[in-house]
């Protein structure tokens, strides 16, 4: 345990005396860093970046970099990272565009190789970001999704709690909540095998499926579909997949695949 001879903390920056903090690691400028954390060798934490308990930070990671936005003029802004976090090998993470504002990481994420987070994101606790997945600024992602390989979230657009976003993919609007989609960016059903592990109530999981046909298959204006889902939601599950629908979207919501056949 320690700072190795060859890394730099900066004289401003807090970092808990039980970190491991490796070979030629960097940190540069008033970060906070929680106890117990592992920094691997040549990585890197730049600016107002806070870290909590018990996150394991990989080679050549680089958290709370500038923002890549011809915007950015300078302005104070955070990179905040919850508890329990894995952020593996060549992961970017970069500080918010906006003036006092963060980008945020939850509890219990696992960022694998080389994935993206850009500037003014938000994600929710344990989610997964597999290999590559390129977030742009200021996406969202809900509690428990898993955006797989090589797959690009344009710049504002939603992913709803415990979704499944295809690898390869590009997604261009917001993926409702427990969606799965197709190598296309398609929704192409439920994501069941994520709801069951998740230990989501048969109860819930039966009226998500319900509302999912009623939104996505009975042929009703999304208007319409979501008035009537909304009506007979009783689980929180069930409300928590309405309740998507009626937030603010800059993107819009993506429609069923008419293409490939669809499986709930």
């Amino acid at each position: 345990m320690g700072i190795h001879a060859t890394a730099f903390v900066h004289p401003d920056a807090i970092v808990h005396p039980s970190c491991e903090i490796g070979l030629n690691v960097v940190i540069d400028g008033p970060a906070r860093i929680g106890p117990d954390c592992h920094f691997g060798p040549s990585a890197i934490v730049l600016g107002n970046t806070e870290i909590g308990a018990g996150c394991s930070i990989h080679s050549h990671a680089v958290i709370g970099d500038i923002p890549q936005d011809h915007k950015f003029t300078g302005a104070i802004s955070y990179c905040r990272i919850g508890q329990a976090c894995v952020i593996r090998e060549g992961v970017t993470i970069h500080r918010a565009c906006v003036e006092g504002e963060a980008t945020v990481i939850g509890d219990r994420c696992y960022l694998m190789t080389n994935s993206h987070v850009a500037h003014d994101c938000v994600l929710a606790d344990e989610v997964t970001l597999i290999s590559g997945a390129l977030l742009g600024g200021h996406v969202q992602i809900g509690r428990k999704a898993i955006i797989s390989g090589n797959t690009g979230i344009h710049q504002f657009v939603r992913i709803g709690e415990m979704a499944m976003v295809g690898g390869v993919a590009m997604i261009s609007q917001d993926i409702p909540p427990f969606a799965m989609t197709n190598h296309d960016g398609e929704i192409a059903g439920l994501n069941a095998i994520g709801l069951m592990r998740a230990g989501v109530t048969k109860d819930e999981r039966d009226e998500i499926k319900a509302l999912f046909k009623i939104v996505y298959r009975s042929g009703m204006s999304l208007e319409r579909a979501v008035n009537l889902a909304r009506e007979l939601a009783v689980t929180e599950a069930g409300r928590r997949f309405v309740e998507f629908f009626d937030a603010d979207s800059r993107r819009g919501i993506r429609r069923l695949s008419n293409r490939r056949k669809s499986v709930v």
